[in-house]
C-alpha cells in the first residue's frame, strides 16, 4: 500500500495552483486550512470558495475516482446540490485529489431542517431511486445486500441493557420489538436502489432557513436497501422528519419502519461501543443520535403491512 506523505499548507497551496494552472510566483497563494472533520482522506479549505480532498491510500483513491463519476450520473436526478468538481489529479503517486466548489450553508448538526427542508429530503430520496442502477454499477458502485434486522436486534438488546446500567437509556421500548416484528420488516426482494449510505448530519448542507441545499461525500454510495438512507436521516434529522420525508418520496410503511428500527439499533450499538472504548466518535453526538432515533412517531402504531409495501411504494 502506498504510504501517503503528510500534507502541509505549503504543499496544498502548490497543489491548488497546479490544479488551477496558476503561476507559482505571482502571489503568495490562497489561504488554506485543514477541515476539522475526519475521514478517509485529508480535506482542506481553500479560501472560501473551494475544498480540496486528498486520498490517503489506494483504496480511498479508487473510491474518490468512482465518486467523481457517480456524482455526474446522479446530479441530473437530484433537486439538491451535488458537489461540483473544478479539477482533479494526483497529489502523490497513485493517490488522487479533487478540488470542489463549496456548497454554502451549515450542516444538519448546526441548523434544524424545516418542513420545506423535509420536502428537499423527499426529493433527494426520490431522485436516488431514479438514478439508473445498471449505469451506477457500470461505474463500479458496489451492490450491498440488506442487513438482517433480526441479527441487529439481537445485538442491540444486550447493548441496551448495558446502557441502562450506565443510566443512558431505557431498554423497555427495544425489548418490546420482538423477533417476529424484526422478521416482518426484512428487506423485500427487488427493492434495491442507489443509496448514499452515509446520510449523517455533517453530510447534509442546510441553510439557516432550514432548507437542505446539498449532500456531501458520496464515497460510500452503493446499490442496496433504501431503508439505509431512511435510517441515516433518522439519525441526522430525527425519526419524525425522516419518515415524513420518506413518505413524501413514496415509500410505504415497511421501508419506513425498517429504516426507523435500523437507526434505533445502530444508535444503541454505537453509543455502547463508545462507552466501552470501541468507538471514538463524540459522546454528545452519539447521545443526540440516540434521542433522534428513538423519537416516537405515529407510524409505529401500524401493525398491518400491506403487500403493496413490498416494492417500497405507498
Amino acid at each position: 500500500m502506498t504510504q501517503a506523505p503528510t500534507p502541509t499548507a505549503d504543499t496544498v497551496r502548490r497543489l491548488v495552483r497546479s490544479l488551477l494552472r496558476e503561476s507559482t510566483a505571482a502571489t503568495p497563494g490562497p489561504d488554506v486550512r485543514p477541515v476539522a472533520a475526519g475521514g478517509e482522506h485529508s480535506a482542506w479549505w481553500v479560501g472560501t470558495r473551494y475544498v480540496l480532498r486528498l486520498a490517503s491510500d489506494r483504496e480511498a483513491a479508487a473510491r474518490m475516482r468512482r465518486e467523481l463519476r457517480l456524482r455526474d450520473l446522479a446530479r441530473p436526478h437530484l433537486p439538491v446540490t451535488v458537489p461540483a468538481g473544478v479539477a482533479h489529479g494526483e497529489w502523490a503517486p497513485g493517490l488522487t485529489c479533487a478540488l470542489d466548489v463549496v456548497i454554502p450553508g451549515g450542516t444538519a448538526e448546526e441548523h434544524d431542517v424545516s418542513a420545506v427542508g423535509e420536502a428537499d429530503l423527499a426529493g433527494l430520496l426520490t431522485g436516488l431511486r431514479e438514478v439508473p442502477v445498471r449505469q451506477a454499477e457500470t461505474l463500479g458502485v458496489p451492490r450491498i445486500p440488506p442487513r438482517s434486522l433480526e441479527a441487529l436486534r439481537r445485538m442491540a438488546v444486550p447493548a441496551a441493557e448495558r446502557l441502562a446500567v450506565a443510566d443512558e437509556f431505557d431498554p423497555a421500548p427495544l425489548l418490546h420489538f420482538t423477533s417476529p416484528g424484526a422478521v416482518q420488516l426484512a428487506a423485500q426482494p427487488g427493492t434495491a436502489v442507489l443509496v448514499h449510505h452515509d446520510l449523517k448530519g455533517e453530510h447534509l448542507v442546510v441553510s439557516a432557513d432550514g432548507r437542505v441545499r446539498g449532500v456531501l461525500d458520496w464515497t460510500d454510495a452503493a446499490v442496496g436497501d433504501p431503508a439505509e438512507d431512511i435510517a441515516g436521516l433518522a439519525l441526522a434529522v430525527g425519526s419524525g422528519a425522516a419518515v415524513r420525508a420518506a413518505t413524501l418520496a413514496g415509500y410505504g410503511v415497511r421501508p419506513c419502519l425498517r429504516g426507523l428500527w435500523l437507526a434505533r439499533c445502530d444508535a444503541v450499538l454505537r453509543l455502547t461501543d463508545r462507552l466501552d472504548g470501541r468507538d471514538d466518535r463524540p459522546l454528545p453526538l452519539l447521545r443526540t443520535q440516540l434521542r433522534r432515533a428513538w423519537e416516537t412517531i405515529l407510524l409505529e402504531r401500524v401493525s398491518d403491512l400491506r403487500d403493496d409495501d413490498a416494492d417500497g411504494q405507498a
